[in-house]
């Protein structure tokens, strides 16, 4: 009986713990993540009640419970009352303990209120999943020991401990702390790598912090999302319909006239034009003041550049004084730094008008083009062209960016 009824190689062992643990994987960024804290897409009931018993069954999580501590995360994220931000408790309490900052959170009544109230509420979630949560990791417990005997209580224990540990710790701490930013969201987020397949796409948590309510992750080319492969594949089976993708920039260049289209779709892909603003205008300037720096000017260049185009909030006293000082020395980059600064103000201001969004772009687009920086320039003749999605197409792919 200390072996269980299957007995298996020691790599069929791994391949065991893997697996179940990848179908956990699967469930919470398609299930938890992508559909019930965000509605980025539609799932089948079979496929819901597959990933509920999953969940319930193997980690104990109640849906209403995760779903209102993540929305408080993006509502509250990177100040006091962000459950769980590296920026404001550190890395090595995220890291490790962040499993119990979520179930601090939890405990809170008013955020499950606030923020959980659309969550499952059937009668299979009051009788079951959230009155016995632990019934289910202990069924789960004793299956592995009849199946696999000691071996499958290690198994057991790793499966504990996988989630809790990559989720709370790694995506909430990681995932702010180190890594690349494709997109300078008003936050500390970062992509943890490009290749999204251990933790199902949430490694890509940058991109997902500038489009919250995208089905999909991954943005660049070079970047893999399993976890929107695998909506794709029940997409084409039925039990999955995207409701909404990032964004991509449209340009028209038969109609160079700015009008409120152009200020929508800039608004819209806000992300992407500061993104580009920073490789095609920003790194030009910076690499034709760094041929032209004499030494000392090249090394105050050289280090930090990438202030020019962080964001605000993710500044503190230090590096404004640096930045600062860098502007000082370049009114090249001081020019094209308060363009971008002007540029963000348009979609900031909460109370303007659309003629008011109007004028103001295309006040900005006509300064730009007097400024004689040809990379500003460039780009400013580019924004002229921006249109918003054809009206025949799918509202999927016409997502505006969270923020």
């Amino acid at each position: 009986m200390l072996n269980g009824l299957i007995s298996l190689p020691w790599w069929g062992y791994i391949l065991v713990l893997l697996g179940l643990t990848h179908i956990t994987v699967a469930a919470v960024t398609i299930y938890l993540h992508r559909y019930q804290a965000h509605h980025a897409l539609d799932l089948h009931p079979i496929a819901c009640h597959f990933f509920r018993f999953w969940l319930w069954f193997t980690t104990g999580m109640v849906t209403r419970e995760w779903v209102g501590v993540h929305r408080k995360h993006h509502a509250k994220v990177e100040t006091d009352a962000d459950p769980h931000s590296p920026v404001m408790v550190g890395i090595n309490q995220v890291l490790w303990h962040g499993l119990a900052l979520y179930k601090a959170e939890t405990m809170n009544q008013q955020t499950l209120d606030q923020y959980g109230r659309d969550a499952p509420d059937d009668w299979i979630e009051q009788k079951l999943y959230s009155k016995f949560t632990n019934l289910g990791i202990v069924s789960l417990l004793i299956i592995n020991f009849l199946l696999f005997g000691v071996l499958g209580v290690s198994i057991w224990a790793l499966q504990m401990a996988w989630f809790p540990f990559f989720a709370a710790g790694v995506i909430n701490g990681v995932g702010h702390w180190y890594g690349y930013r494709n997109f300078e969201s008003a936050d500390a987020s970062t992509n943890i790598m490009p290749i999204g397949i251990f933790i199902g796409g949430e490694e890509l948590h940058n991109n997902h912090h500038a489009f919250a309510s995208s089905a999909k992750f991954s943005s660049k080319p070079w970047e893999f999302d399993l976890g929107w492969q695998y909506i794709r594949m029940l997409s084409l089976v039925g039990l999955a319909r995207v409701r909404k993708i990032a964004p991509r920039p449209i340009l028209n260049s038969d109609s160079p006239l700015i009008d409120y289209d152009t200020v929508s779709a800039v608004i819209s892909n806000r992300w992407h034009v500061l993104s580009d603003y920073a490789h095609e205008v920003i790194n030009a300037v910076y690499k034709q003041e760094m041929r032209k720096a004499n030494t000392a000017k090249r090394k105050l260049l050289r280090h930090r550049r990438k202030l020019l185009s962080r964001a605000d909030m993710l500044m503190d006293a230090s590096a404004r004084a640096y930045l600062e000082n860098i502007l000082a020395q370049s009114d090249a980059l001081k020019e094209v730094y308060e363009f971008k600064q002007r540029l963000q103000a348009i979609w900031e201001e909460k109370s303007a008008t659309r003629e008011s969004l109007v004028k103001q772009l295309q006040e900005w687009c006509h300064q730009a083009e007097q400024t004689g920086i040809d990379a500003l320039e460039e780009f400013s003749r580019n924004i002229r062209i921006y249109t918003l999605q054809p009206a025949g197409d799918s509202p999927k792919n016409c997502v505006t960016a969270y923020h």
